[in-house]
């Protein structure tokens, strides 16, 4: 292959593998066209401008990107559009309803957050345990944010947030039964 040809192949745009993506977020069924490779994490920030879960480290070591996907926690940042096809995913945003969830009074109420960049993914975390294990013991609440780093060290509220949440849960449990 002489050189002026391979200047030309060069010069030729990539092709342009497209996907249609569905999915429902936050409850809200989308459809859109992407590349297969897309990350989940950006599809959620740019184009559903759901800003809500972090770009962080970029390689599933930091937590900040977490999302629930299937009711599984996944790092947002490792989930590829074809992975994702299909399924249904929650983020920070559609936890909130009409007032805020439990967790997310619980950090705020007990000082679990700093700066707040690890907030969206330990909050999401806690919710992924709380669903699985209503009644965690320390260890299981550990074990369950190892997964998120919180870079100013703001362990103890975070902790303090998580058995405030898991106290405030169970009282709406019990008015709801009553009621």
């Amino acid at each position: 292959m002489d050189m002026k040809r391979i200047i030309q192949n060069l010069e030729q745009p990539a092709p342009s593998h497209k996907m249609e993506l569905t999915l429902t977020v936050n409850d809200v069924h989308h459809q859109l066209e992407t590349a297969p490779a897309a990350r989940l994490l950006d599809i959620l920030r740019e184009d559903l401008g759901l800003t809500g879960t972090k770009i962080s480290c970029e390689i599933g070591r930091c937590g900040a990107c977490a999302v629930q996907m299937d009711g599984q926690l996944v790092n947002s940042c490792l989930v590829m559009a074809y992975q994702a096809n299909h399924a249904s995913i929650i983020t920070i945003e559609g936890l909130m309803e009409e007032e805020l969830h439990p967790i997310q009074k619980a950090f705020l109420e007990e000082g679990g957050f700093q700066c707040g960049y690890c907030t969206p993914g330990m909050i999401m975390a806690v919710k992924a345990l709380l669903d699985s294990t209503p009644s965690p013991t320390n260890q299981q609440i550990q074990e369950a944010l190892s997964g998120n780093l919180c870079r100013c060290t703001g362990y103890g509220g975070i902790i303090r947030a998580v058995e405030k949440a898991i106290s405030s849960l169970r009282k709406n449990q019990v008015t709801n039964i009553k009621e």
